[in-house]
């Protein structure tokens, strides 16, 4: 396996990790690297994400990728909790056990609301065109479901493949927009009951994350 320079956690995500998978599906992989504390000392900063070596992969220096994270951005979360790991450094390991300091209220807003910003999305190509965007549908069903999953469980869900057959159905426009309306409002509505009544707290560990990523940059002055 190849992967970007000093990199401590490389997961695969996507459809792979949510279960949704077909033969012909892509490898969406996405990791965590840890550049160099001293490289930070010079006017020329490390770069705070990478594209590549591979196709479909994409990397967060780690700091950049606490602070999205601390925001319950859902695509850096899923990061966390993918079940498909592929490399982990000890730095990674620690990473993945400190996973729920990074979870907070904030995730019915992140969720909640790039569920919307997608429905909105496919009502107004709908509107404008005639033409569905299926993939998109299906994935803003997948957002709210498992927003209202983290309320509840603190867990960060990936893997929907209960609901795949149902969804697939949906990407392959074999459910009626309807139906996904009538759905996703079903949804919508659970996750504020979720929100009420959620045990997380209303801001995430910052302080442990900080202690995460200073013990991480003493360690890369070795």
């Amino acid at each position: 396996m190849t992967y970007p320079p000093h990199t401590i956690l490389a997961v695969v995500v996507g459809s792979r990790a949510y279960g949704l998978d077909d033969p012909d599906s892509d490898h969406d992989r996405r990791g965590v690297f840890a550049a160099p504390t001293r490289a930070f000392w010079h006017l020329d900063k490390p770069p705070t994400h990478l594209d590549g070596p591979r196709e479909e992969q994409f990397s967060w220096e780690i700091e950049r990728f606490c602070t999205l994270a601390l925001q319950a951005n859902p695509t850096v979360l899923e990061v966390l909790w993918s079940p498909l790991i592929e490399h982990a450094t000890p730095d990674g390991h620690e990473l993945r056990a400190a996973r729920t300091a990074f979870l907070s209220r904030k995730v019915a807003q992140t969720y909640g609301g790039y569920a919307r910003d997608q429905l909105k999305r496919v009502a107004s190509r709908r509107a404008r065109t005639g033409e569905t965007n299926h993939k998109q549908a299906m994935h803003m069903i997948r957002l709210l479901h498992a927003g209202a999953h983290v309320l509840r469980t603190g867990e960060i869900l990936v893997d929907v493949s209960p609901l795949r057959e149902r969804l697939l159905r949906i990407k392959t426009g074999g459910e009626s927009w309807e139906s996904v309306v009538s759905w996703s409002e079903d949804l919508q509505a659970e996750l504020a009951e979720a929100e009420a009544a959620t045990t997380l707290p209303d801001e995430p560990d910052r302080a442990g994350v900080d202690a995460l990523l200073t013990g991480v940059r003493e360690r890369g002055l070795t």
